[in-house]
């Protein structure tokens, strides 16, 4: 009687779970979108939970406190754009590094980057949220370099491809601050472009893509 009282438990225990795992998304999706839309101040937790469609007591449930779940909700925020970007080039090295260059912009010119981008300012004020947002964001910078490096086939043994990579990278990011007030598609076509020719120059030849 009692393995099977274990299993049935056991039974139950799979569902509740599975419900449990669906709520925590839903609450950091929501959480993205809200920051994304209303920024910090804007964003409480009782509107985050209205808008996942659960209580505010289930949402502390999973984030007791805001800083929880923000910070949650930009390590969410951080997987989703590696995510992205290494679904763009599942074959890893691409020979076209104006593709690469243009879905680096995109990262940071995308919802995603503007949630960010706002729990960061949220962070400059907030000594409590601070330390989690800068750890972070040092983690998802040093991925998104990693990546980057891959993706352009770049040697970075050689003088001034480190920092090369990482001035795109930059250039990146303030494209995506520059998004925040204007959306200037035509001119952001046109450095995008400028960077790939300047990346050609810098790393040499851009490498075969692999073949599957």
């Amino acid at each position: 009687m009692g393995a099977v009282s274990t299993v049935g438990d056991r039974v139950e225990r799979t569902p509740k779970q599975d419900r449990s795992r669906a709520t925590r998304q839903r609450l950091l999706e929501a959480a993205v979108a809200c920051l994304a839309e209303h920024g910090w101040a804007g964003s409480t937790v009782s509107v985050v939970a209205e808008r996942a469609g659960v209580s505010r007591g289930a949402a502390q449930h999973h984030f007791p406190t805001r800083e929880d779940l923000f910070t949650a909700a930009v390590e969410y925020v951080a997987e989703e754009r590696s995510t992205a970007l290494r679904a763009l080039f599942p074959q890893g090295t691409t020979a076209d590094r104006r593709t690469v260059v243009a879905a680096l912009v995109d990262l940071y010119t995308g919802p995603l980057f503007r949630a960010a981008l706002h729990l960061w300012v949220a962070a400059s004020n907030e000594d409590q949220l601070r330390p989690n947002v800068t750890e972070l964001e040092a983690r998802v910078g040093r991925e998104t370099h990693r990546i980057a490096v891959e993706l352009l086939g770049a040697d970075e043994s050689r003088p001034g491809v480190r920092e090369t990579v990482q001035g795109l990278l930059d250039m990146a990011r303030g494209l995506g601050l520059a998004n925040l007030l204007t959306d200037d598609a035509g001119r952001r076509e046109r450095v995008i472009a400028q960077w790939a020719v300047l990346l050609d120059d810098a790393l040499g030849c851009a490498p075969r893509p692999l073949r599957g």
